[in-house]
């Protein structure tokens, strides 16, 4: 497996509106890499990460340990974070060292780095691309009302109410990532199983031992399902806003590369603290369009970005965070509605 190249800005199709972006973005220097903020980031996420295991062995049996889970829910966040970038060659210049960072970061968190960079590659090909992009391709999801309407059996309820069911079912966001990785890596899937496997199965032995001989089994199973929870939900809230409720591609449907991530990507703005809380993705537009980018770089290419589609009455779309968590529920409501109509007599 490699890197993301999708969308890569050495790539561009000469004279293309992409091409003549990509020389804007590179003209302004934002595709140099950005050590030292990687050094920074990952020298915070390992100290917090520090304090969390500290938390954990200090308190000892406490109730106190389920924010301990939801504290250290969101340092392994930032964590996949950091894989991401890895994954899209952001950090260093080289394959094999974004590689080992890569699986560093997975094995920490427990996902599959080659299988998640197959997967992610796909999605960065055809961003919201029916039967293309399998971030649409989700069994218990349905994303247009001709999804629905395939749904069967409890997966038709679920799509009937999917808009309310939207934040629970990301509690288990994290568990079905890990699940998917470790099939992949038992089916084989990837590049390097035995590497994999090892870097799944130690560090969740592990967490479990640590777990269970620290608490009684009631809190370590609790601290299980805090921990997990709240992982999905922060994953799911970070991944959501940025595709859902936007254009749904056709399987015929063709838009140039520019087009086809600017129109079908949103961007939530806010503040530098939202580019922490999201890991740089809430600038989705810009990272879909140059995925090689340093994450640090990003704020800097928005409004170029911007201004370019404006030039070319091309649609960019941002909105804040609450306003984009409205967008995705509305639309799965939509997706729904036809399971919602009471059915006629014949």
């Amino acid at each position: 497996m490699t890197s993301t190249d999708v969308s890569d800005p050495a790539r561009p199709a000469p004279g293309s509106d992409f091409a003549r972006l990509a020389r804007l973005i590179g003209g302004a220097g934002l595709f140099d890499r950005r050590i030292g903020y990687y050094t920074a980031r990952m020298t915070v996420n390992a100290l917090l990460l520090a304090a969390g295991v500290v938390a954990f062995a200090l308190l000892g049996e406490s109730w106190w340990q389920l924010l301990v889970a939801a504290f250290l829910a969101v340092v392994f966040t930032q964590f996949a974070f950091v894989g991401h970038d890895a994954g899209h060659g952001q950090i260093f210049r080289t394959r094999r060292t974004n590689n080992v960072i890569g699986y560093l970061h997975g094995g920490i968190t427990g996902l599959s780095f080659q299988w998640w960079v197959a997967k992610h590659n796909a999605h960065h090909a055809h961003p919201n691309h029916e039967g293309h992009d399998p971030d649409v391709d989700i069994t218990a999801l349905a994303f247009s009302r001709e999804q629905s309407g395939g749904k069967q059996g409890v997966l038709r309820w679920v799509a009937k109410y999917q808009a309310f069911l939207f934040f629970p079912l990301l509690m288990a966001e994290a568990v079905m990532l890990r699940v998917a990785g470790f099939q992949a890596v038992l089916n084989r899937e990837v590049r390097r199983p035995v590497l994999e496997a090892v870097l799944l199965t130690v560090p969740c032995l592990g967490y479990l031992a640590a777990l269970f001989i620290v608490l009684p089994p009631g809190q370590a199973v609790l601290f299980i399902v805090v921990h997990q929870a709240v992982m999905g939900v922060y994953l799911g809230c970070s991944f959501a806003p940025n595709h859902k409720g936007m254009p749904l591609l056709s399987p015929a449907e063709q838009l140039d590369p520019l087009r086809r991530q600017v129109l079908t990507s949103r961007n939530i703005v806010g503040g530098r603290w939202v580019d922490t809380l999201f890991g740089g993705l809430n600038m989705q537009i810009e990272h879909h369009l140059f995925p090689h980018m340093p994450r640090p770089n990003l704020r800097r290419a928005r409004p170029i970005v911007r201004e370019f589609c404006a030039q070319h009455g091309i649609s960019y779309s941002q909105c804040g965070i609450i306003a984009s968590y409205a967008i995705v529920l509305r639309h799965l409501h939509d997706a729904g509605a036809p399971l919602r109509r009471p059915r006629t007599a014949a």
